[in-house]
């Protein structure tokens, strides 16, 4: 069992400035351990072999295909509803002072 000693959980506290109680640090110093020894379990399985992934089970996409429908709106009747258009685009108030 790998063991964080009170004094570096301290320190490390103290670098990053927190504030922790002698039961904070002992707590944490714990957790550290328990943490450190599932991270050595995992690396006990994993070899060269075994291949990394992100997630255990194959995930698949559940969306639907893309599929063109209808043809769309009309270009000039959405343009005709807009306060200003010019060459078959929306026109907008110039707001970075470009020409």
């Amino acid at each position: 069992m790998s063991s964080f000693s009170k004094e570096e959980v301290a320190r490390v506290a103290d670098l990053a400035r927190i504030a922790l109680t002698d039961e904070e640090i002992a707590q944490f110093a714990n957790e550290l351990a328990v943490i450190s020894d599932a991270v050595a379990k995992v690396s006990e399985v994993a070899s060269a072999d075994v291949p990394a992934t992100s997630h255990p089970i194959p995930l698949s996409n559940v969306w639907r295909e893309d599929v063109v429908g209808s043809a769309g709106v009309d270009i000039d009747e959405v343009l005709a509803m807009a306060p200003a258009h010019e060459d078959g685009k929306f026109a907008v108030p110039q707001i970075l002072g470009e020409e």
